[in-house]
């Protein structure tokens, strides 16, 4: 019997114990505010990215990549007679592929090369915009017959980021007062920050203008956003 009253107070003991701890645990446990923050600085694009090539075919490999060398060559000595230099120039692709004959189809006649396509692709970094559509006249004209789109962008985008960053942070804190305030609660301090999105430069719109060309050129916006993540502590009222 004795044993048995032991047992249950021993029971009673750790029940008390576990409650005691469970509350000290939900007293612990940090109360936050969790916000999202959003910033967005719009700047005009000063700079463009071209990316086009050559594409030949003919009976024979050889001859159709020295058609494709020559269009090329010319290509390359507009561009360098417009001032632009090497580091602007990028080769991105080369490449030689047969063209087949009855490859796929249903036929008696095994499948035979009939000639091979060359190709050489590079991409034009545009520095000065007033310049852009000269250099788009000069490529479509001087050999080019693959042109894979022309896209605006910022030399320096780092500067715009920095602000952008800072009004996310600014957005940021901004919700959590007004969160805060709604809840009659007071703001602590900064638990935690995270950037999310890695920073986005994307085009806002364009407006068409000729820049002293017969190519027609946009000219813009491009928009720098940075998101945030932020919690907040909730300190304890007075």
């Amino acid at each position: 019997m004795k044993q048995k009253i032991m047992s249950a107070a021993m029971v009673a003991g750790l029940l008390s114990t576990g409650l005691m701890a469970g509350g000290a645990l939900a007293e612990e446990t940090p109360r936050l505010i969790t916000v999202s923050g959003q910033g967005q600085v719009d700047a005009v694009p000063d700079m463009a990215t071209i990316t086009l090539g050559v594409t030949h075919e003919h009976a024979e490999a050889g001859q159709a990549m020295d058609a494709v060398s020559l269009a090329m060559t010319e290509m390359l000595s507009r561009l360098k007679a417009l001032g632009l230099e090497d580091r602007q120039i990028q080769t991105t692709q080369i490449t030689l592929n047969p063209l087949w004959a009855n490859r796929n189809h249903d036929s008696n006649s095994a499948p035979r090369i009939t000639g091979f396509v060359a190709s050489n692709a590079v991409s034009v970094n545009v520095l000065d915009l007033d310049h852009l559509g000269r250099v788009m006249d000069a490529v479509l004209t001087g050999g080019a017959n693959d042109f894979n789109g022309l896209r605006f962008g910022l030399q320096e985008p780092e500067p715009l980021m920095s602000q952008a960053r800072a009004k996310a942070v600014d957005d940021a804190i901004r919700k959590a007062r007004e969160l805060a305030t709604a809840a009659g609660i007071e703001l602590g301090d900064v638990m935690s920050i995270t950037e999310h999105g890695g920073g986005r430069v994307t085009p806002v719109h364009a407006e068409m203008s000729a820049r002293a060309a017969s190519v027609p050129v946009a000219a813009g916006e491009m928009a720098v956003t940075v998101g945030v993540n932020m919690v907040f502590e909730i300190e304890d009222a007075e």
